[in-house]
């Protein structure tokens, strides 16, 4: 998923073309350390080295290491969250084939995007900060299922919420296994 999108200024933060290109950098040199040596062993030393700046020049565009994951996972949950919203305006049929599209073939997720997001799923384990943005991805998408299954189903109420809690977690799960086993054939 393109992480693209205009910077929210930091406090501190260059703006402007050249700044956010050099965020765009960070961006994809952490996304890229992560997926090396996963999130513990990243440092923001490694971070930089990959943004081909120093540890210094990057701490003048984000505060820190959790500052920059945390600043990714938003982007990237803003931007699940608006493709899903998009899917919105079709039939009840057609959003079902759509999201299928995004999660299973290869039309949205990637194997390395997902992996990125299962580091982020066990840093909110102890970053309030993260969990609480992880607790919103999780909520506005069960809305968007609850929704689906309400239109599918033609009634509301307890049923459709179960059934979108059901489906979240079985989505969640499938794209887990499919980062951990190769058979599974996810897109890298």
């Amino acid at each position: 998923m393109d992480i693209k999108k205009k910077t929210q200024t930091n406090a501190g933060a260059a703006t402007g073309s050249r700044g956010e290109q050099r965020r765009e950098q960070i961006l994809k040199a952490l996304h890229d350390c992560i997926i090396s040596k996963g999130y513990s062993k990243t440092t923001l030393k490694d971070v930089a080295n990959a943004a081909d700046m120093t540890a210094s020049h990057l701490l003048y565009y984000f505060p820190g290491k959790d500052a920059i994951l945390e600043y990714y996972f938003e982007n990237v949950a803003n931007l699940l969250l608006a493709r899903i919203e998009e899917f919105s305006d079709e039939p009840a049929e057609r959003q079902v084939n759509l999201l299928t599209d995004l999660f299973f073939a290869g039309k949205g997720l990637t194997r390395s995007e997902i992996g990125f997001m299962l580091e982020c799923f066990g840093v909110a384990v102890h970053d309030t900060k993260l969990r609480h943005m992880k607790m919103r991805l999780d909520r506005k998408c069960k809305a968007y299922l609850t929704g689906l299954f309400e239109s599918l189903s033609g009634s509301k109420g307890a049923g459709a919420q179960d059934a979108a809690e059901l489906a979240y977690a079985i989505l969640i799960g499938l794209r887990t296994a499919a980062y951990f086993d190769r058979k599974l054939e996810l897109p890298e």
